[in-house]
């Protein structure tokens, strides 16, 4: 299979006794196939997003069922996987996925996108993969993530797993919201990299920024008081707070507290000050998946391209 073979559809096919869903179990071996066959051709690949975020708290997995977090596509848990590589490695991810995988590139677009952006198809439709370079671009709060692919082995490091999912304002869901919950339960508030949320790190990231702040910030309270109030808004998205026991409520809302009081205390600079001076009256995030920025890359394009 060529390197300049694209695709404008693909059709599924899965194995019958799968019932036309595929298994979250398949995603995550595949993610973890991608990731070592990645480091064999010389190339650094990191999940990330929802499918990253149940990988590195995978001994929480019953809390996730808590949550509830199925269903959000075909009736799946997962539609897709996410990564994230170097463009200085962009030759050697697309001969990965499509000499040696075997996917199928996603038709090119001359969009400003393109060229920090792949997408491929399983070659049995099975579900599509999104390749992110250096930086998550389409976003209401870009991430750099240049130098930070090497603190983990197989997701990109946890803070930058929260803050992924933190600096949206304009799409914020309700598999988000549970991304988020799973990802503070399985994981220590500490000024460490390995296996933390690094609150230093997002505290100093922060204060750089002062839109970004008030977006992660806001998300943060915007969590505390659903799970203060699970009993009474928990069925409005798909908790059942009567499996959540007193002890995990309290741990959740103290990691919150202790995240949201490092993120106050550290000293903000001189833009981040000037900029809370006008706060939310003007805009401070960046648009997110429009035909301008996207063209036709955009995921809710999807649909067209990779038909259920």
């Amino acid at each position: 299979m060529g390197t300049t073979q694209e695709a404008e559809s693909v059709l599924r096919d899965l194995p019958p006794e799968w019932q036309g869903r595929v298994p979250t179990e398949v995603f995550f071996d595949e993610a973890r196939r991608i990731i070592e066959l990645a480091k064999d051709k010389g190339a650094v690949l990191r999940t990330m997003g929802g499918m990253g975020i149940a990988l590195h708290s995978a001994e929480y997995r019953d809390f996730a069922k808590k949550l509830g977090r199925v269903g959000v596509s075909w009736g799946q848990e997962y539609s897709d996987l996410d990564f994230v590589g170097y463009m200085k490695q962009r030759d050697r991810i697309l001969n990965l996925f499509v000499t040696d995988l075997g996917y199928i590139r996603r038709k090119t677009t001359l969009s400003s996108a393109a060229s920090q952006r792949q997408i491929y198809f399983h070659p049995k439709g099975w579900f599509y993969v999104d390749v992110l370079l250096d930086k998550l671009l389409i976003a209401n709060h870009p991430i750099d993530f240049r130098g930070r692919l090497e603190l983990d082995n197989l997701t990109i490091p946890v803070s930058d797993l929260l803050l992924e999912k933190l600096q949206m304002w304009e799409a914020f869901s309700e598999k988000d919201l549970k991304d988020c919950m799973l990802l503070i339960r399985a994981h220590a508030i500490a000024a460490l990299e390995q296996n933390s949320i690094n609150e230093d790190y997002i505290a100093r990231l922060l204060s750089q920024d002062w839109g970004f702040c008030y977006t992660v910030t806001s998300n943060l309270k915007k969590i505390k008081g659903l799970i203060e109030k699970l009993n009474e808004v928990g069925p409005k998205v798909g908790i059942d707070a009567s499996k959540f026991v007193s002890e995990e409520r309290v741990e959740l809302t103290s990691k919150i507290d202790r995240l949201l009081k490092r993120i106050e205390e550290e000293p903000k600079s001189f833009s981040w000050k000037l900029r809370s001076k006008i706060g939310a009256s003007k805009r401070w995030y960046e648009h997110v998946e429009t035909p301008e920025n996207v063209g036709g890359f955009g995921i809710w394009h999807m649909k067209d391209v990779f038909p259920t």
